[in-house]
């Protein structure tokens, strides 16, 4: 197996433990540079992670030939400027979630890898968890009959990370949604993967608390194309935390937690059903090997510009931003 050598652009906290390390581990993948804005940071995780070397630029890591693909983990508002010069670079590319601030940015992103037929992913990994793919099965055998609506609610309090200066989830100009742009749409990715593309959405999206310039009260309704509906409701100025997602079927229930660790539960009748799926180590293990698949040509990545793109036109929706 040839090896493809990644370059990595931004170093922060999803890189730590969640995503560069992956890319170490999956066989057949290499992560053999790195750039950050702050050099200091760089060159920090650099010898942390055994990370031969630290670019001065990101055209200079893009452009290397060294570099076979690279992979964009920084702030929404910058993944459309890296993820163009990636393109004309001629290199595959994977870029953190989500895509980018609106759906008109991930569309333009996604014609561009279109047009010179080059492999772009997204990292919405929920899609390769195995703790999803049970739901999946669970929903694929009929096991709770005919699905007839999901629902997510997702709270959180207020907290003093909020309003630190370095919070980019809180900074309309780079997440509009503020939090809703960072967690809503792993779920919302989910939906389209578990029940198909949505064919009608709506929303509205406040600022309740005033602490800082983004969203932080959002609802939404949605329309699946198979006909199930949806609805969601997420506010990080709540009294308490919640994460808790039902599915609703002809004959029974689904539970289950978009980020927390809660078990898996079915229910039918007086029958409950309780299974622990455990997450790796390195949560995106298994989106990054499905990654080295695809470009192998065993098998079809499930999560990629085009699906991430329209995530974000349902995303935009649910933001009233039409």
């Amino acid at each position: 197996m040839t090896t493809i050598r990644w370059g990595m652009i931004g170093c922060g906290n999803v890189t730590e433990r969640k995503s560069g390390p992956a890319y170490q581990q999956v066989e057949g993948f290499a992560l053999c540079g790195v750039y950050n804005r702050t050099l200091a940071k760089a060159e920090d995780y650099a010898a942390r992670h055994g990370v031969a070397r630290v670019f001065a630029s990101a055209e200079a890591l893009i452009d290397d030939p060294e570099i076979d693909a690279v992979y964009i983990a920084t702030p929404p508002d910058s993944h459309e400027g890296y993820a163009l010069m990636v393109a004309r670079a001629g290199k595959p590319c994977c870029i953190e979630k989500p895509m980018a601030p609106d759906h008109a940015a991930c569309v333009r992103i996604r014609d561009a890898f279109a047009e010179r037929d080059l492999p772009l992913f997204v990292a919405y990994y929920r899609r390769t968890l195995p703790r999803f793919r049970q739901v999946k099965a669970w929903l694929d055998e009929g096991a709770i009959g005919t699905v007839r609506h999901v629902h997510w609610t997702l709270t959180k309090p207020a907290s003093p990370a909020d309003v630190e200066a370095t919070n980019w989830r809180v900074d309309a100009a780079v997440a509009p949604g503020g939090y809703f742009d960072d967690l809503a749409s792993h779920g919302l990715d989910l939906f389209g993967w578990l029940f198909g593309e949505v064919a009608d959405v709506a929303g509205f999206a406040v600022n309740q608390q005033g602490r800082y310039s983004a969203a932080d009260a959002i609802t939404g309704c949605w329309l699946h194309s198979g006909g199930v509906t949806g609805s969601g409701s997420w506010n990080f100025g709540a009294a308490g935390r919640e994460d808790r997602v039902e599915i609703t079927g002809s004959t029974g229930r689904i539970l289950f937690s978009i980020f927390d660790d809660a078990p898996l539960r079915r229910v039918r009748g007086d029958e409950a059903v309780e299974l622990v799926v455990e997450h790796p180590p390195a949560i995106q293990h298994f989106h990054v090997e499905a990654m080295r698949d695809h470009l192998a040509g065993r098998s079809a990545h499930p999560s990629t510009g085009g699906s991430a793109a329209h995530t974000a036109w349902v995303m935009d929706h649910i933001l009233s931003r039409r």
